[in-house]
């Protein structure tokens, strides 16, 4: 007779509970509102929760490193609803929260399609105005879009009135011919001069996101170019001789106030290149969440990144696709500076 009791399910959620001085006010409006920014609901009013996964662990790590910084107390642990809440509920929660953004999207792309003229596209001064509303309304819909953890309902009408109000505005399609011929990569730039970084291990946690792509390519294409990469379990990880951490706990390269690795390498190595800065605003809002710079690329590259790291679970392989990425993201900001 089989005794064996069936192994239960793996943990779906992850929770952060905190503590948080009542002084100073705006310290709890800044914690409130980056839980925000990362699509966290609230179970209570110091409890929040997100879809347990790589990214949603990284984000909660970033905002528990914040709250105790700031004198708080924190906690992030997995958890699974056995009695009260259950997880049909707690989905329905993060629908709700997405389609009350989903929903005012959706109204304001039909207001301006039924206010277009109905014999064809604007002209002039009408026309760059609903060109302008129509790019606004794609931004904030790729910002909900990102922090949509559980595909909510309304996403489908916010998504079809916007391309209605998209077809409105370009009834007539412009031209065709030969496709644009792709420019010769460039040389690859002199590597830094920053010799006691040189021909290193670098270490890292495992699961890389946008941060660690980014910072993994720049190390490697300006910083050392005879680096190699070594992707750890944070808890607890001793650095052994010629190896330099980044973007973890106690990393020589990490976080550093509010800016994210990749910028905290590009200040701390002197890197001047100007086509790096908006590759670091870029990586900076979609690694914070925070919309600082507002880089109308962020978007974009966000959903290519969570791409890279969905189809591909080796960090290597996920380094080497970034990479690409990135390569061909500086070669469009030097060509555009220039």
């Amino acid at each position: 007779m089989n005794t064996r009791r069936p192994r239960p399910a793996e943990p779906r959620w992850l929770l952060l509970m905190h503590q948080i001085p009542p002084k100073p006010d705006y310290f709890r409006v800044k914690v409130w509102r980056r839980l925000q920014r990362l699509g966290a609901v609230a179970l209570k009013n110091s409890v929040y929760v997100l879809p347990r996964g790589d990214q949603a662990a990284e984000d909660f790590q970033w905002v528990l490193r914040e709250i105790t910084a700031g004198g708080g107390d924190a906690a992030v642990c997995e958890a699974r609803f056995i009695e009260g809440l259950s997880d049909a509920q707690v989905t329905g929660l993060f629908h709700q929260a997405r389609d009350a953004d989903y929903s005012p999207i959706a109204e304001e792309a039909r207001r301006l399609a039924e206010e277009l003229p109905q014999g064809g596209p604007p002209s002039g001064e009408r026309r760059a105005r609903a060109e302008a509303d129509l790019l606004r309304l794609k931004k904030r819909l790729a910002e909900v879009v990102a922090i949509d953890h559980l595909a909510a309902p309304g996403r489908r009408d916010a998504e079809r009135r916007i391309a209605a109000l998209d077809a409105r505005l370009h009834a007539s399609p412009a031209g065709s011919g030969r496709p644009a011929r792709r420019p010769a990569r460039r040389q690859e730039p002199v590597p830094a001069r920053h010799g006691r970084y040189k021909d290193r291990i670098w270490v890292t946690r495992k699961g890389v996101h946008v941060d660690r792509m980014a910072s993994a390519w720049l190390i490697h294409r300006f910083v050392d170019p005879g680096s190699r990469f070594k992707f750890v379990a944070p808890d607890g990880y001793r650095p052994a001789a010629r190896e330099v951490r980044f973007d973890m706990f106690e990393a020589e390269f990490t976080h550093e106030g509010h800016k994210c690795t990749f910028e905290v390498l590009l200040d701390r190595l002197g890197l001047k290149d100007a086509a790096l800065r908006p590759i670091a605003e870029i990586v900076h809002d979609i690694d914070l969440k925070d919309a600082c710079f507002g880089r109308e690329e962020s978007a974009g590259i966000g959903r290519l990144i969570a791409g890279i790291a969905m189809a591909h679970r080796d960090d290597e392989r996920r380094v080497e696709r970034g990479s690409a990425v990135f390569d061909d993201l500086y070669e469009y900001f030097r060509r555009k500076i220039s």
